[in-house]
C-alpha cells in the first residue's frame, strides 16, 4: 500500500530572534551586561546556552532557581532598557530574509518567545513589520511557553490552519521540541550569528525535519518548492 501523501503546507511560521532577526548574540550581550552589574554569574556564552528561544518569564523562573535572593523585581526593565538600547544600535535582520519573505506563495506569521512590545520594536527595526502584521504572536499569549507547543498551536488555530499543514522555522533547541510536539514539520536555521559550529547536530537532533544556513539556500530545497512562488509577483 502506498504512503498517505504528506499534506502541503499551507502557513509557515517564523521564529523571530535568530530567524528572522540577528538579535540572538546582542541579546545575550545585553542580558550578561545587566547581570555583571548585579553579580550575577552568568556570561553571554551562559545567556545563550541557557535561554536561547526560552520567554522572558520561564528565564526569570529559572534565574530564581539559581540565584535564590539575588534577582531584583526590576530586573525585566533593566534587562528591556539595556537590550532596546542595543538593538537600536546594532539590531540587522537576518541575510535574505526580507526577499524570502515576498517571494513566499503561502501564508506566514511569527511565533516568539518575545514579548509583544519586543516583537513591535524589534521588527519596526529592521523594516519587517509591514511584511508580518498584524499576524505576530507572543508566548505571553500562551500558557506554557517553548518547548511546550501551547504557542505554535495557539498561532495555527488563529490562522486557521491544521498543524500537518504548518512548517516552523526555528534556530533553538527549545523551539524545534516545540514545533514538533505541535505537529508540524521544523526546519532547524542556522544562520544567526549566535550559532556554533554544532548548532545544526543540535537542531536535528532535537527532530528537526530539515536544517539549513542561509534563506538563499532554503530557496532551493527541493522539498519546499512549494511555498514559492515560481513566476512574477
Amino acid at each position: 500500500m502506498a504512503a498517505d501523501p504528506i499534506p502541503a503546507v499551507e502557513l509557515v511560521i517564523f521564529d523571530c530572534d535568530g530567524v528572522l532577526i540577528d538579535s540572538e548574540a546582542l541579546a545575550a550581550r545585553a542580558e550578561a551586561e545587566v547581570f555583571a552589574q548585579l553579580g550575577i554569574a552568568l556570561n553571554a556564552a551562559d545567556v545563550c546556552r541557557l535561554y536561547t528561544g526560552i520567554s522572558i518569564r520561564d528565564m526569570l523562573q529559572d534565574l530564581e532557581r539559581r540565584f535564590p535572593g539575588q534577582i531584583p523585581p526590576e530586573l525585566p526593565s533593566l534587562l528591556a532598557d539595556r537590550t532596546r538600547r542595543l538593538f537600536e544600535a546594532e539590531l540587522k535582520p537576518m541575510a535574505g530574509v526580507a526577499a524570502l519573505l515576498g517571494k513566499l506563495s503561502v501564508r506566514k506569521c511569527v511565533a516568539s518567545s518575545s514579548s509583544p512590545e519586543r516583537l513591535e520594536h524589534s521588527l519596526g527595526l529592521v523594516g519587517l513589520a509591514s511584511s508580518l502584521a498584524p499576524y505576530v504572536f507572543s508566548a505571553s499569549q500562551v500558557r506554557r511557553g517553548k518547548p511546550q507547543p501551547d504557542l505554535f498551536v495557539f498561532a495555527a488555530a488563529q490562522m486557521r490552519v491544521p498543524p500537518d499543514r504548518c512548517l516552523v522555522i526555528e534556530d533553538s533547541v527549545a523551539g524545534v521540541t516545540a514545533g514538533k510536539a505541535a505537529g508540524m514539520r521544523v526546519l532547524g536555521f542556522y544562520g544567526g550569528s549566535h550559532c556554533a559550529a554544532d548548532h545544526p547536530q543540535l537542531l536535528a537532533q532535537a527532530g528537526a525535519d530539515w536544517v539549513c544556513e542561509s534563506f538563499e539556500l532554503l530557496e532551493r530545497m527541493p522539498m519546499l518548492s512549494g511555498i514559492f512562488r515560481t513566476g512574477p509577483r
